[in-house]
């Protein structure tokens, strides 16, 4: 009987002992662990250690590390003989503990290799970040029997069997050979044999052999096929594989004529334009060649909707989804799928990316623009920047689609918007029309501070402050629940109140967080429980306490101020309930109006769960932050709210105006996407501001061409490249001699370099504390990326730019806060 492999077809791992014949093999392994440990060229050597038996490139083992030989993980990243030693003595080089049969492929630890010198980051810490815990901890394996063909003369057994075995043996002997390894009652199924009798005569007589392997039981966690049903108020259905338009036949040929071959496409498409079926087109094409490909969206979009086109789609050649919702076992299962090939196409969030599919023909990267694509923690790396590098390492194209995307993406396709212009960086494909001829939205922009006037004129009440909806808003509301249609409200805000303080101005006493420098926010409601006098949280630290009734420093009762999704919720029920409660059919029904944000979907199973009800119509209004601006697509939806879309410009961070155009303009396409026409109110104190005029007009190409020249006046990205460093301490004064001492080294750096690079700082971030720790920045501006590369490789081999607890080095930064 043949050993047991594991997922990656490899024997399992077995104890260190010394060789017979007294030749080890050494390793090269860099231990998940905060360790720099790099050569002249700057790249991670990694550890060396010594091993019984052979050991592949990016097989995860345990090894004992320091004095005290304290078992690590690590990966190894390379092999060989006595010359991996270097002149080290082999005396001292100990051998590891063992192989724990979970690794990733030769092509991703070369990709981690780009990744640590990119992002300034221990190769170790990406590696150990490439692969997911469940199949670090080998989530849900268990050891199973399967079948294989005996390959013996038919002939030779024939007086053997009896009727009923050689009946059965006929049928399993003109299967096809990738039919098998089966299990027991998998190849009962295919004969279509009642029992398992004959399947295990055979097993006796030696037909059939069983072959010892593993799987991975999926336990727990929601559904990893999706699909969803939604209702048509039109009554048409979609077809399963709609017509082509002339403009999607255009854009699935030019990327088609580049598979085999390394090439970044950008494709913005309107809201509706089409661009999944793209995708699904060119990956059908992908698939007749023999090759895979992955998806990557952001996590939120990542709907029954969105994986579910593919699944349907591509169910004969298997499809993957990974997202958070998925249970550790589940989670392993899908990743053992992409590794063994029974899974063709991988569709994921950011971290699909190092998904370890053989033979890799295209790449995905939907909703390009988002910030989810951006990891904030060790390694901070970028999800589409990583997609690219590794589409660049397979030879294979890579799709960045968007209806609104990133300056950065923009600004490296063709000036003259052709794809065949040869001096461009990426080749820029657009579709500027939905499908079915169907019209975008009309957008209507409103001022608040004159809905504010014309409310207090018609009521003769003084509190139309108090009102998030305008009377525009509320009375296109009204019209839109009575025509049986559904509303989607976005506030990117969570909470009820974001201001407490004293009433008296000479007090001018403010609630805000002991450990952050940062107001607290009111929450009427946490985990479904409503505390008398309700909660304020800091969305920062996560602290939180009851809320205070009156002023700790003169004792007057105390007001709140500003708005959320929580007071948003408040105000629809009191103004909408009735409306709604009229046309119901049932007393006792769930609530039509429903509020997403990250207070009401603490898993993804609540998200699912909501989107159904939405797209049965069982919901009329859905209200909440960006959770719902994007990768939602519903028919009904007649009517989109912004209900303040000013909450993000004044922010201190130069790409403020662009985050507002984008969820603008992405949650305006969710309106009139079906057979009736859809209808776009946005409110603002500031309806001249060019990202949201330029938004109602569904204007990208005007917005990014005005907010470009303002980019390359100020210098700042995409016109220079941007590296940031956040020096971080609960001791201001140990915080600031860290910064300066940092910032001291890259100044010698950089004179040595010819001084390209241009820095700012150190001085406070934004939030000055967050969590007890002051913070400090450094910004990093220069035209060349090798330049702030270099100086920052200098540092870091001189022990003094380290990521780790006090210094987070962020390249490609998205948010300055």
């Amino acid at each position: 009987m043949p050993p047991p492999t594991n997922l990656f077809g490899m024997e399992e791992p077995t104890a260190a002992t010394p060789p017979p014949g007294g030749e080890w093999t050494y390793l090269r392994i860099a231990v998940e662990r905060g360790l720099d440990r790099l050569n002249e060229a700057g790249g991670d050597e990694g550890l060396t250690y010594r091993s019984a038996e052979p050991v592949p490139l990016g097989r995860r083992v345990e090894v004992p590390l320091g004095r005290g030989d304290k078992s690590a993980a690590g990966v190894v990243i390379q092999a060989g003989g006595a010359e991996i030693l270097e002149g080290f003595p082999a005396s001292r080089v100990k051998s590891i503990l063992r192989d724990t049969g979970a690794g990733l492929p030769p092509n991703l630890v070369e990709l981690a290799r780009w990744m640590a010198t990119y992002y300034v980051c221990p190769l170790g810490m990406v590696l150990g970040a490439m692969l997911p815990a469940a199949v670090k901890k080998r989530t849900g394996l268990r050891s199973v029997t399967l079948l294989a063909r005996a390959h013996r003369p038919r002939d030779e057994d024939a007086p053997k069997l009896t009727a009923s075995t050689q009946q059965a043996w006929g049928k399993i002997a003109v299967l096809p050979d990738d039919a098998f390894p089966l299990t027991p009652e998998h190849l009962a199924g295919r004969i279509a044999a009642r029992t398992l009798a004959p399947i295990n005569r055979l097993v006796r007589l030696g037909l059939l052999t069983e072959v010892e392997t593993e799987d991975v039981r999926q336990i727990g966690g929601v559904e990893t096929q999706l699909s969803i049903e939604q209702a048509d108020p039109s009554g048409s259905l979609a077809t399963p594989r709609p017509t082509l338009t002339p403009g999607q036949s255009k854009v699935v040929e030019g990327i088609s004529a580049s598979l085999g071959a390394f090439r970044v496409h950008l494709l913005r498409g309107v809201t509706g334009s089409g661009k999944t079926e793209v995708y699904l087109r060119t990956l059908e094409r992908v698939i007749s060649k023999g090759k895979t490909g992955i998806v990557l969206v952001p996590e939120i979009s990542l709907t029954p909707q969105t994986a579910g086109r593919f699944v349907d789609r591509f169910r004969s050649v298997g499809v993957g989804v990974l997202h958070s919702g998925l249970s550790a076992s589940q989670r392993h299962k899908e990743w053992s799928r992409a590794a063994s090939g029974t899974a063709r196409i991988l569709v994921g969030a950011r971290s699909a990316i190092f998904a370890p599919l053989a033979n890799l023909g295209l790449i995905v990267v939907d909703e390009e623009h988002a910030s989810d694509y951006k990891q904030d923690q060790l390694p901070r790396y970028h999800g589409r920047d990583v997609a690219i590098k590794r589409a660049q390492m397979e030879g294979c194209p890579i799709i960045l689609g968007s209806a609104t995307p990133s300056l950065e993406s923009w600004s490296n396709a063709s000036p003259t918007r052709t794809p065949a212009a040869q001096h461009s960086k990426y080749a820029l494909w657009e579709l500027t029309e939905r499908v079915g001829q169907a019209a975008l939205p009309r957008v209507e922009v409103v001022d608040l501070a004159e809905e504010r006037r014309l409310r207090q004129r018609t009521t003769g009440r003084r509190d139309a402050h108090l009102h998030l909806i305008g009377p525009t808003l509320e009375s296109a509301l009204g019209e839109t629940i009575r025509a049986g249609g559904q509303a989607l409200l976005l506030l990117n805000r969570r909470g009820h109140a974001s201001y407490i303080a004293c009433p008296d101005s000479t007090c001018g006493w403010f609630l805000s967080c002991d450990d952050c420098d940062v107001k607290m926010v009111q929450h009427r409601v946490i985990a479904g429980k409503a505390p008398p006098k309700g909660v304020v949280r800091c969305h920062h630290c996560l602290a939180q306490k009851l809320l205070p009734e009156t002023c700790p420093t003169c004792g007057k009762r105390l007001i709140t101020l500003g708005f959320g999704t929580q007071g948003l919720e408040q105000e629809l029920n009191d103004k909408f309930s009735h409306l709604l409660a009229s046309q119901s059919e049932m007393e006792s029904e769930p609530s039509r109006i429903v509020r997403v944000d990250g207070d009401t979907m603490a898993s993804a199973r609540d998200y699912f769960a909501m989107l159904s009800r939405f797209a049965k119509g069982e919901i009329r209004i859905l209200l909440g932050t960006q959770m719902i601006a994007k990768g939602l697509d519903f028919p009904n939806i007649r009517l989109v709210g912004v209900i303040n879309a000013d909450t993000a410009l004044s922010l201190p961070d130069f790409r403020a105006a662009e985050r507002t155009f984008q969820l603008v303009s992405q949650v305006a396409g969710r309106a009139g996407r079906g057979s009736l026409s859809g209808r776009v109110i946005v409110q603002t104190f500031d309806p001249a501001a060019p990202a949201i005029t330029h938004a109602a007009a569904h204007d990208y190409v005007g917005f990014a061409t005005e907010e470009l020249r303002t980019r390359r006046e100020s210098g700042l990205p995409p016109a220079s490249r941007l590296a940031r460093i956040v020096v971080r301490d609960t001791d201001l004064h140990k915080a600031d001699a860290h910064a300066l001492g940092l910032k001291a080294a890259l100044d010698e750096a950089n004179a040595a370099k010819g001084s390209k690079v241009r820095m700012l700082g150190p001085g406070p971030c934004p939030i000055s504390r967050i969590a007890g720790h002051h913070r400090l920045e450094l910004l990093l501006f220069s035209q060349s990326r090798a330049a702030i590369q270099e100086i920052l490789a200098d540092a870091r081999a001189r022990g003094l730019c380290k990521s780790d607890a006090h210094t987070a080095i962020d390249i490609d930064p998205i948010a300055l806060m």
